[in-house]
């Protein structure tokens, strides 16, 4: 009896066995493979090589001042501000993870500013002394290395811009030549595409005009410029 009873209990496990294999090996009963996750694709290294173009826009604040020896009297340092926006186009040479380039931009300005009445700005310009600024260039190089997308760089070259002084016989206006130092930070977006933000100092050096009182060119206005601008480029 516990003999046959032993026999009926290894032949009910072979069974099970071999139907449990049996339907291991049957199709669409194969074990589900591990979950996979979603890796994103990554990006390619920005290039920062080759020809770009652009727009930009910013504020400038600076510093000038009216002097005129014939007339006897200094204006004093003021202050002048004001909005620019503009455009600009580069070119860049990679190597390894060093950028050097070369950039000009031309921009459109509303940068102005009085003194106090009084002194020359009374001989000269009948009440307060005026400078403003409607336009501001430059032509720099650029030196940055490159953390892939990321652009840190330092920059430095030639301004050039004009300088105005409102006086009761009009408005004298000279064109003027100085130089430029700054830096910022520009960022590659997708494959075309960089935003930067940059300081720039600018001097134009010392502008000269015909002295409504004195009638002769002997008022000096210098004028210097710190920017703040961001801008936006297009490589190809």
């Amino acid at each position: 009896m516990k003999r046959s009873l032993f026999c009926a209990i290894a032949a009910a496990i072979v069974i099970v066995s071999a139907a449990g294999a049996h339907a291991a090996d049957m199709p669409g009963q194969a074990q589900r493979p591990s979950p996979s996750y979603y890796k994103a694709p990554e990006l390619p290294p920005f290039d920062w090589s080759g020809f770009y173009l652009g727009a930009n826009g910013g504020y400038g604040r600076g510093r000038s001042s009216w002097s005129d020896p014939a007339a006897g009297a200094d204006s004093g340092n003021f202050r002048t501000r004001g909005a620019m926006a503009g455009g600009q186009i580069g070119y860049n040479w990679q190597i390894g993870k060093i950028v050097v380039g070369a950039e000009s931009d031309i921009d459109w300005a509303n940068i102005n500013g009085n003194s106090a009445a009084g002194g020359v700005c009374a001989t000269n310009g009948g009440g307060q002394c005026q400078t403003q600024q409607t336009w501001l260039g430059t032509t720099r190089a650029r030196l940055g290395y490159a953390f892939d997308r990321f652009l840190p760089y330092v920059t430095g070259g030639v301004a050039y811009g004009n300088v105005q002084a409102v006086q009761p016989t009009g408005t004298s206006s000279s064109t003027q030549t100085g130089w430029t130092a700054g830096g910022g930070i520009e960022y590659g977006i997708g494959r075309n595409w960089s935003a930067k933000a940059e300081f720039l100092h600018i001097d134009l050096g010392t502008a000269t005009f015909m002295g409504a009182a004195s009638g002769t060119p002997t008022l000096s206005v210098p004028i210097t410029d710190n920017i703040v601008r961001a801008g936006l480029n297009y490589h190809w």
